[in-house]
């Protein structure tokens, strides 16, 4: 086998991890944003405390705890299981971050013009509020995105068939020159794989700036 048939080996993984931590990232902080900019004082710190440790703790040791310290009964999480849920949780936690800045950056009036028009607050929040936030917030979820294509790479700690284990594996296989390979290649990748969400985040961000001076 060679380097980059041993990288692409990995490919699908690392997009299965990127893919399904996000999507857990975008569901959950919804709930966690809506918390963290409530004006129930307890509920606003328990999110906080939430937020501020998950954010704190280093990714590895999340994924460590997950897959060799937590067993309930008989179950206990596979590698890729504690991957996709310690990446996910970080991403509830920071992308919960970014719609709390969102929602905070919706100019109040908006608010106050939906009070006046007698509109109920879930409908003020979810057809109001949440479209705005989405449309400012936008740029920096997809800039999230490629960190986290990036950090998926943590992964290949616990056992993990991704980009980067196969590429240690081969290395490990080939101690020469060739050993280096791999890691230029899956660097490459990770280059390729970037582009298009990068590109994507520079053009809503400059749909946004349009939009906001126009």
């Amino acid at each position: 086998m060679d380097a980059f048939s041993a990288v692409l080996q990995g490919l699908p993984m690392t997009l299965l991890l990127t893919v399904s931590a996000f999507v857990i990232g975008i569901v959950g902080a919804v709930p966690l944003a809506v918390g963290l900019s409530s004006p129930n004082a307890v509920l606003r710190l328990v999110c906080r405390l939430f937020v501020d440790l998950v954010r704190g703790v280093p990714i590895i040791v999340w994924l460590f705890l997950l897959k060799f310290g937590i067993q309930i009964g008989t179950f206990k999480f596979n590698p890729v299981g504690a991957a996709i849920v310690g990446l996910g949780v970080v991403s509830i936690a920071y992308l919960a971050e970014i719609y709390r800045g969102g929602l905070e950056s919706v100019p109040r009036g908006q608010n106050e013009a939906a009070d006046a028009l007698g509109l109920a607050r879930s409908t003020t929040f979810y057809r109001v509020l949440v479209p705005q936030a989405f449309r400012i917030v936008s740029p920096s979820i997809a800039t999230y995105l490629t960190g986290l294509l990036k950090d998926s790479s943590i992964a290949s700690t616990i056992i993990v068939a991704e980009m980067v284990f196969q590429s240690q594996s081969f290395a490990r296989q080939h101690p020469t020159v060739e050993g280096i390979l791999p890691y230029v290649l899956v660097g490459i990748l990770y280059i390729v794989l970037s582009l298009p969400v990068a590109y994507l985040s520079r053009s809503l961000d400059a749909r946004m700036r349009k939009a906001v001076y126009a």
